[in-house]
């Protein structure tokens, strides 16, 4: 007995229709809304005045930047020598400049203070180590270093101590600490006095 045959389903009989793509515009509410907020921001942008003072830096000009690096020079030069001795000097010299009998040397009246400004330049840039006779007593101590002091903050400094009390020599300028501190490279203290001595050619 033959079996009857049924015919083969055709591809479109067994395979799912193809997907279909429609298309959803973007709301005209939408769009318009973008385009308004696009075009206020290019406006206000363009039409709009700077934020904040012109010295803050948005509208400089290569003029305002000299006169700025002018005045900057010359706060340097307005340094707080006294607060700056106050920092860093006063705990050992004292208020007074007297400094502590037989153990800190007074700066007040003292020769290396008064004499050529190279001496005391190069004493707060790399410190002293060892003895030092100050006004006919000898010392014998360890002052440290300020060279992490700007030129002009060590020049403030020195022409305040220079100054002070009954001291009455000339002013240090930032270009002489900058012109020793390139000249006289050392990382470690000056030996005592015969040291400092040497560096400027004098003889006791």
């Amino acid at each position: 007995m033959n079996t009857p045959r049924h015919p083969r389903p055709s591809a479109q009989a067994r395979e799912n229709a193809e997907p279909s793509e429609r298309t959803r515009p973007m709301p005209l509410l939408a769009g318009a809304v973008t385009v308004a907020m696009v075009l206020f921001g290019a406006g206000y942008l363009l039409f709009s005045d700077s934020f904040g003072a012109a010295s803050l830096g948005d509208r400089r000009t290569v003029a305002d930047l000299s006169a700025a690096k002018a005045t900057s020079g010359a706060a340097a030069g307005q340094l707080d020598g006294k607060a700056l001795y106050a920092a860093n000097c006063v705990a050992c010299h004292q208020a007074t400049g007297k400094g502590l009998p037989g153990v800190f040397p007074p700066l007040d009246g003292s020769e290396w203070v008064k004499g050529d400004a190279r001496t005391l330049i190069n004493i707060l840039l790399h410190g002293v180590s060892g003895e030092i006779e100050v006004q006919g007593t000898t010392y014998t101590g360890m002052m440290p270093d300020f060279k992490r002091l700007g030129d002009a903050e060590i020049a403030a400094l020195a022409s305040y101590v220079r100054a002070q009390w009954s001291n009455s020599a000339s002013p240090v300028a930032a270009e002489q600490v900058a012109a020793e501190r390139q000249a006289v490279m050392r990382d470690t203290p000056f030996a005592g006095g015969a040291e400092l001595r040497a560096l400027i050619g004098e003889s006791k």
